[in-house]
């Protein structure tokens, strides 16, 4: 039996609306949950009680603990009439209890139990869950009481203030005299007991289940619902509440201080060495953290213009430092310093203008101001200053550390470039010259702009001028650095291939256009030599030469994908005038990371240095890199414009490699979020910690947890609901639609590209990152997603197969009581046809709106059980694993074969089933069977004249009577319709 219980501490409530009259009430709580009530003492005449009382409930199966709710209701006892008018409620979900060491006090606010109920107030808990088993179940006093019982029980406990811990029991015929049994006291030591042995036993960090019935999705792979103080306010529930600060831009991460520091320049700088030059760089220190400017070399009036942020809740000194020193190769000299008071330097408060750097005079060792000058501001202010993307910070590295390069770890954002696809259709060539005048060419073109290359078929004719009409697609990313390159080859052997003439087309000059308008074509003489193609001369100075006849344009009507298609970010078309105006703001809160897995190890010891990167749209950012640590505090906030709610944004989690890595310099990918945006509720904020799933070759592994707050706004709520009506891709798409094999050949390629182009940046971001925020290789061959795929297309068919289940037991009475009420549905149906669309959409009208009571209130995130990850074969993760083309031994390739021989054969044979039901209805009038098809032409001829002569609704009533017949009118063999329908031919005979 499993230990788990959930524990609910009943602290307070404030502001409570009056009930009796007079200006006042007398509240108590009931709280439900897995079928137990129990309840809180009642607070006479009190709007603002206070309780302190703890409760646990058993927890009659933790798998399912996502599935249930905690309900708290707020009552007002009225003596006089012994009844009990409802003040309010509040509403938990499984999903947002958290283990004991993690439970706060939360003050939610009261809801309507009603539509016409009227509240106000609040009511202040404390959630948990725990599974120490010293916490033992005592026999509480009853859960439903007699009024007179809850008021004798309200004055004893306000006497005695004492804390009760009710735990529920099954009621039995003996609960009653059990009861009477135990004392008060007996109580109240059984809850000491239990709260002790809470509080020595250290509690497990537990999450539950977020997926409705994935009852097997381990608790430590689920969402966990947070309620973090961010700079807006707390959030409860998705609800901000307003504290008593002042709100910044920053809403959705925590507030963090900092110790700004500008270096601007310096002057007039004493002379140092034999020679007098200087090379004069500055050290920023603060405690333990010592930031260092770029030096230059010979000169005494340098400039910097460098920041530098501490962390204000890590500077452990009350002094500023900051020197000047002058770079030598042994040792580096001092040059002058200044101190600074921390308790007398200023706070900024962003949107001020920034504050203006000062002069000041640099002292010597002796405490003297005789030479040199620096410009500096100092101040303190948050993330949300705009010199804070820029700065060096002190928390992203370690302290007493500054061997790597701010500009490495800094936090930027990027831009993807805007994708193109070009069309080029190659029509003809005339007058082809080859190098063998005795014989025509077998000619054929090869297309490339940069690393992409496409060939046409080779064309056999008897003639100098062939003639293909081939269309082929490449993707090409502005600014346009790459130009299109047709070259005419001759076949002139097996691998053997000569070169006829070339030609060179600059992107710039193709036209582009937003439809399927035609593009003219045009005549492009060739060249023997690139270098010549690329002059463009030398072919308009022969009075004779080869040409070629091709068709280009730009195509800006498409959506370029560079992604998988069911984790889009982006469906706009490439050309900006056919863009709609966005129709709401995502806004990003990436709070922090917890409990990661070290991925290198320095000094002896396993550390990460980890930054985050979104997408959204064009629009990359990359947190800046916090090093040594496996619970990062990035606190960094971003924003996108909404285009599509059906778009996906991706958060990742990387270790940057490039800091003292290994595996091949290659940034190692820790997990990523995925939140589509059409599921989260309009002006909510949603803070959750997201597990950090990643499979490898021996399994499903957690390696972390990340914190996100996350909000979607309205900018138009017409334009939204609007935007559910129009096609999910443009036009293009469907005027002139790309085969699957364009689609990934395509998508490969601009994936590619968008990691050439980002990789150049600076700091670069990687390919390895780019492809796996894209899902690179989703296309890829995988046993464990077509599994997935299989078992997802079951659950879709499964309310199918419940109501053909059901109709079954109908059909067969299983329950005579539920037949007779189908038939009399039946017929009401077939006499009154007009009813049944009606029925039918007001039926799915009330589901809806009894699903609205269970309706998820977190965006969904990657299940295990879903993905069938965590009962994978270790041989099919390796396979999934596997280069392609493969790289493992014969042997093992010829076992997974044999495999894929063996599940192709069972699909061959389900295939081959259905086209035998097809064949057969195909039969039925093709006479190759003379006898079945005279047979199916009588009956067709009798149904005729029945039909023609019998009412509808009678045949209607006839047939479904006829199929709900009861057992005893029922044969166990099959009914001689489908007998004649399987002794019809098929095609099988023919077979080989």
């Amino acid at each position: 039996m499993s230990n788990l219980k959930l524990g609910v501490e009943v602290v307070s409530a404030h502001d409570l609306l009056s009930k009796d009259g007079q200006g006042s009430s007398s509240p108590f709580v009931e709280l439900r949950f897995d079928g137990q009530i129990f309840r809180t003492t009642t607070k006479v005449k009190d709007l603002n009680p206070v309780w302190n009382e703890s409760f646990h409930f058993n927890i009659s199966d933790p798998n399912n603990l996502s599935n249930l709710n905690l309900e708290a209701f707020v009552y007002n006892h009225n003596k006089a009439t012994n009844s009990k008018p409802c003040l309010g409620k509040v509403r938990l979900t499984g999903t947002s209890f958290v283990p004991y060491s993690d439970a706060v006090v939360l003050h939610y606010p009261l809801e309507k139990q009603t539509m016409l109920s009227r509240v106000k107030g609040e009511l202040s808990l404390k959630v948990f869950v725990t599974d120490d088993p010293s916490i033992r179940a005592s026999n509480p006093l009853p859960a439903v009481e007699r009024s007179t019982q809850v008021d004798s029980r309200s004055k004893h406990s306000e006497k005695s203030e004492k804390r009760r811990t009710f735990l529920h029991l099954p009621t039995t015929s003996g609960s009653k005299q059990q009861q009477q049994q135990f004392s008060s006291a007996q109580v109240q030591q059984t809850v000491n007991y239990g709260v002790q042995g809470m509080k020595s036993i250290p509690q497990h960090s537990r999450i539950f289940p977020m997926f409705p019935g994935s009852s097997s999705q381990p608790l430590d792979y689920a969402l966990k619902e947070t309620s973090p103080f961010l700079g807006g306010g707390q959030v409860v529930s998705g609800r901000v509440r307003r504290g008593d600060r002042p709100t910044s831009t920053y809403d959705l991460v925590e507030e963090m201080q900092y110790l700004f520091v500008r270096v601007v320049k310096a002057r007039d700088l004493p002379s140092k060495g034999v020679t007098g030059s200087l090379d004069p760089y500055v050290e920023v220190k603060v405690g333990n953290y010592k930031g260092i400017t770029k030096h230059y070399g010979k000169t005494q009036d340098p400039e910097w213009n460098e920041v530098f942020a501490f962390a204000r809740d890590t500077v452990q000194s009350s002094v500023l430092e900051v020197v000047v020193k002058d770079k030598n190769l042994l040792k580096d000299d001092f040059a002058g310093i200044l101190r600074f008071d921390l308790n007398e330097i200023p706070t900024r408060l962003s949107p001020d203008s920034p504050l203006a750097p000062e002069w000041h005079r640099l002292e010597d060792k002796k405490g003297e101001k005789k030479h040199g000058e620096l410009m500096l501001a100092v101040w303190y202010g948050t993330q949300a200053d705009e010199a804070f993307p820029d700065a060096w910070h002190s928390d992203a590295i370690a302290s007493g550390d500054t061997s790597f390069a701010p500009a490495h770890i800094r936090s930027k954002v990027y831009h993807s470039p805007r994708l193109w696809y070009v069309r080029v259709s190659v029509i003809e060539a005339q007058d082809l010259i080859t190098g063998d005048k005795s014989k025509f060419p077998d000619a054929y073109v090869k297309v490339q702009i940069g690393s992409q290359l496409l060939k046409t078929k080779v064309v056999q004719t008897r003639t100098l001028n062939p003639v293909w009409n081939e269309e082929l697609m490449f993707v090409a990313a502005e600014p346009f650095e790459e130009h299109l390159i047709l070259s005419v080859e001759d076949r002139t052997g097996p691998n053997k291939d000569e070169t006829i003439g070339r030609v060179v087309i600059p992107l710039n000059t193709v036209e582009r256009r937003a439809d399927d308008k035609i593009v003219h074509s045009r005549w492009y003489h060739l060249d023997k030599s690139l270098s010549a193609a690329m002059d463009g001369e030398s072919a308009k100075k022969d009075k004779f030469s080869s040409r070629i006849h091709v068709r280009v344009c730009l195509d800006g009507g498409y959506h370029v994908l560079d992604e998988s298609t069911h984790y889009s970010s982006d469906l706009r078309p490439t050309a900006r005038q056919l863009w709609k105006p966005p129709v709401g703001i995502l806004e990003l809160g990436i709070l922090n990371a917890d409990g990661l897995h070290p991925m290198k190890t320095r000094d002896g010891k396993g550390n990460s240095d980890t930054y985050c990167v979104a997408k959204y749209g064009h629009k990359w950012i990359r947190t800046r890199t916090i090093i040594n640590s496996l619970s990062p505090k990035y606190n960094e906030q971003y924003t996108w414009e909404v285009y599509d709610p059906a778009t996906v944004l991706t958060v990742g989690v990387f270790d940057d490699s490039q800091i003292g890595g290994s595996s091949g310099n290659k940034d190692m990918n820790i997990g990523k979020v995925r939140i589509r945006i059409s599921t989260l509720e309009a002006g909510r904020v949603y803070t959750h910690s997201y597990p950090l799933l990643v499979l490898n070759p021996s399994g499903v592994k957690k390696m972390g947890e990340l914190h996100l707050a996350i909000r979607f706004s309205y900018t138009s709520w017409t334009n939204t609901m609007f935007q559910y009506t129009r096609p999910l891709l443009p036009k293009m798409h469907y005027v002139r639609p790309l085969s699957v094999l364009q689609q990934d050949m395509l998508r490969h390629q601009a994936v590619n590209i968008v990691a050439a182009r980002l990789s150049r940046a600076e700091p670069p971001l990687r390919k390895e990152v780019v492809e796996y925020m894209s899902d690179a290789n989703s296309h890829l061959w995988s046993m464990r997603r077509s599994k997935a795929n299989f078992f997802r297309l079951m659950s879709v068919f499964s309310g199918v197969f419940t109501l053909a289940k059901w109709f079954g037991e109908v059909s067969m009475w299983k329950n005579p009581i539920t037949t007779g009420l189908v038939h009399v549905l039946f017929v009401m149906l077939v006499c009154f046809p007009e009813l049944i669309l009606p029925t039918v959409f007001l039926y799915m009208f009330a589901i809806g709106v009894w699903n609205y009571r269970f309706r998820p209130r977190y965006p969904p995130h990657m299940d295990t059980r879903i993905s069938h990850a965590d009962m994978v074969h270790p041989d099919e993760l390796d396979e999934e694993f596997d280069t392609f083309p493969t790289s493992r031994s014969s042997d093992i390739v010829r076992m997974r074969y044999d495999r894929l021989r063996s599940l192709a054969g069972r699909i061959q044979t389900v295939v081959g089933d259905m086209a035998t039901q097809g064949e057969r209805v195909l039969a039925l009038l093709s006479w190759r069977d003379p006898r079945a098809t005279i047979i199916y032409l009588t009956f067709c001829l009798v149904a005729a004249a029945v039909l023609y002569v019998t009412p509808f609704q009678v045949l209607a009533l006839l047939g479904g009577f006829y199929t709900m017949r009861h057992p005893r009118f029922r044969h166990r063999t099959p009914p001689a319709p489908l007998n004649f329908f399987r002794r019809l031919p098929a095609r099988t005979d023919s077979m080989l």
